[in-house]
């Protein structure tokens, strides 16, 4: 009887440790890894002898819980706005499902240990990044998203951090490659976030986000972002060549998966439909331009 009448209590402490785990937006967070992973192994002497594997750890670990605090603080941010919206409403803040004071105490929780944990266990300078990172993500990006298109913009500049931390965490300070690897990524934000707006531009709106400026249909909002930043990638992707880090090999992959990003971009630009913007997402190879630099720099 006493394990029958125990049953209830288990599921309910399953359900709540999977809605903590869906507040920490795991899917981003992978991304977010291998971008810090590509910054930190990139960043290493050619001639290191024995690579760093702890470093590595405590680098990923940090910069995770930080990103995981800055998923939860963000959902708390936007609970109800979440609630309208048709791809959103099932979150676990938006139905109510937890409690948002525990929410709120459980995102600071992650978002200052992961800061503390990386200026203790890596170096502050990849502390002062993460943190940065999660200041502008909270402060700037997620309120401008109700009051200007322009939040894109200023929200791929967090988004593109993650190699900088990486790559501070390795080499205890930031240098020209670092941030190419910073542009790389930045750029190729901009076609994909107008690819997600434009396909859940009635859900955003619904909630009353301005990720596209009203009648876009006709505008040149879009456009702009998509195509111009997608052929701006591609001269910042073969920069490693130019000054002769890499060699013909990445030369030729980088251009090829920058155009083909540029191409896939375009459409989206000039015919404003759904298919294209499924297929502009469907092209996750450009992301793998920033691995690419593990050979290059």
């Amino acid at each position: 009887m006493a394990t029958v009448a125990q049953q209830p209590c288990v599921a309910q402490s399953n359900i709540k440790a999977a809605d903590l785990w869906a507040l920490t937006k795991p899917e981003i967070n992978f991304l977010i890894a291998i971008a810090t992973l590509t910054g930190f192994y990139v960043s290493l002497p050619q001639q290191f002898r024995r690579f760093p594997v702890m470093l590595l750890i405590h680098t990923l670990l940090g910069t995770l819980l930080v990103s995981s605090g800055a998923g939860v603080l963000n959902q708390y941010v936007e609970r109800h706005f979440d609630a309208q919206m048709l791809r959103t409403r099932r979150r676990p803040l938006a139905i109510r499902r937890v409690d948002p004071a525990s929410v709120l105490w459980f995102g600071i929780l992650l978002s200052f240990g992961g800061g503390i944990y990386l200026a203790v266990a890596v170096n502050p300078l990849a502390s002062l990044l993460a943190l940065f990172t999660l200041a502008s993500y909270l402060e700037l990006y997620t309120p401008l998203k109700r009051k200007t298109p322009l939040c894109t913009l200023v929200g791929a500049f967090p988004g593109a951090m993650p190699p900088l931390i990486g790559w501070a965490a390795a080499s205890g300070k930031l240098n020209f490659d670092a941030w190419v690897l910073f542009a790389i990524l930045f750029l190729w934000q901009l076609p994909h976030f107008m690819a997600i707006a434009w396909m859940f531009r009635d859900d955003y709106s619904r909630a009353g986000y301005l990720v596209l400026p009203p009648g876009e249909q006709s505008g040149r909002f879009m456009p702009w972002q998509a195509f111009g930043a997608s052929i701006a990638l591609i001269p910042i992707s073969l920069i490693p060549a130019v000054l002769g880090h890499a060699g013909i090999v990445y030369l030729v992959v980088a251009f090829a998966l920058s155009a083909g990003y540029f191409f896939m971009s375009a459409r989206l630009a000039f015919r404003r439909s759904n298919v294209a913007a499924r297929r502009l997402l469907g092209f996750h190879c450009v992301p793998a331009a920033g691995a690419q630099l593990d050979n290059a720099l």
